[in-house]
């Protein structure tokens, strides 16, 4: 593509993406943005376009040539309900909810590969642009499976991509095996006789019981599993039906954890349940356990990640190309897709001067964009050669 009419798609591409940063949406209340994207695929003249895939995906197939493969490449649509802290003239108009994630440069790249391939081909089979809601809660991948994606829409692979803070843009990374983690979550309830602030004695309040509990829980990873596993349990959030002069009843503890084989997920809900009731029963109180899986491990597949770095090679300089030295705890709903074809998961600069993501000030880099399009676009004219 001349560097004009890259140009050209830059700012075509910083236009779409701003536009919806400027109108995020929350998962499975991406309207505005499910039909923005689905008109674009139609006016970039794809042979296929659905909507309302497992709640508000959107689902674009191109044919090109006569080949029975099929690739996927995937993007996500939903923001978070954070308040943006920004001047910007795009920032979110939907109070209390913005794109702070990138999942607004994700959507626009994936954009950018779909005209990039309608108007050019260059590859020899079909191409499906899935566009994914919900995924920061973990239920939009599922929900688009539920719905009958692999039925629907088969295709052979699955490619996807996220932004990185910190890492440069232009910077391409990516590791076979264990990428991100599950996230298993937590809730633990302790139940007691709340009373009087002036007579403790007269009842059996939850909160010294709740912060001796939060303290126990940090054993479990230090001294319940093995530290050749990696893994985290972190609290977030401990509320009580206390007040000023009132010892409180009640107490919830929630919070989440991470690990990368099924086994240690297990060990650490067992082992939270034993910490659980023998702090309660320390404290002459009560607790009830609730533990819930909602992402499972993301492993790249090693073929895939070879054919990733093949394609990186003719998008970034290769300096810029490097092996993840090592798995990350965050998670990713992606992987659901693993557990019906291979696939890779690959990560591009989003500046080093960027806000971490999940930050009110976070914004995508859009000097970005072309990278992501530019490699989804390699990847498909890769693994869809013609005589492949």
């Amino acid at each position: 593509m001349a560097d004009f009419e890259s140009d050209a798609l830059e700012r075509e591409m910083t236009v779409w993406r701003r536009d919806l940063h400027a109108h995020p949406e929350f998962g499975f209340e991406e309207k505005r943005t499910a039909a923005f994207v689905a008109a674009k695929l139609r006016e970039f003249g794809l042979d296929d376009v659905t909507e309302g895939v497992g709640g508000t995906g959107v689902v674009g197939t191109l044919r090109r040539g006569s080949g029975n493969r099929a690739i996927a490449l995937r993007a996500d649509m939903d923001a978070l309900r954070i308040t943006e802290q920004s001047d910007a003239p795009y920032r979110s108009g939907n109070p209390g909810i913005m794109h702070a994630c990138g999942h607004d440069g994700h959507t626009t790249m994936l954009l950018g590969a779909a005209k990039l391939l309608a108007g050019e081909g260059g590859f020899d089979g079909t191409v499906r642009f899935i566009f994914q809601p919900a995924e920061e809660w973990g239920r939009g991948a599922l929900a688009m499976l539920d719905d009958g994606l692999m039925q629907r829409f088969p295709f052979d692979e699955i490619f996807g991509l996220h932004n990185m803070p910190g890492l440069p843009v232009g910077h391409f990374e990516t590791r076979s095996g264990p990428v991100m983690s599950a996230e298993d979550n937590f809730e633990i309830v302790l139940k007691g006789l709340g009373g009087h602030a002036a007579r403790p004695h007269a009842g059996n309040e939850t909160l010294v019981a709740a912060c001796a509990l939060v303290t126990n829980l940090q054993t479990i990873v230090s001294r319940r599993l093995s530290p050749a596993d990696i893994s985290v349990v972190s609290v977030t959030e401990l509320i009580t039906d206390g007040t000023r002069n009132a010892l409180p009843g009640l107490a919830r503890i929630l919070g989440d954890a991470r690990s990368f084989r099924p086994e240690v997920s297990a060990e650490i809900e067992r082992q939270m349940r034993i910490i659980a009731e023998g702090t309660a029963a320390a404290y002459n109180v009560t607790a009830e356990v609730k533990y819930s899986r909602e992402f499972v491990p993301l492993r790249n597949d090693a073929e895939l990640v070879d054919a990733a770095f093949a394609a990186a090679r003719g998008v970034f300089e290769p300096g810029n190309i490097a092996v993840a030295h090592e798995p990350m705890t965050a998670s990713e709903d992606f992987a659901r897709f693993l557990d019906h074809v291979p696939g890779c998961f690959v990560f591009l600069g989003n500046g080093e001067a960027s806000a971490p993501l999940h930050n009110s000030s976070y914004d995508f880099n859009d000097d970005g964009l072309l990278f992501g399009t530019n490699f989804h676009v390699a990847v498909v004219r890769q693994r869809l050669e013609a005589g492949r």
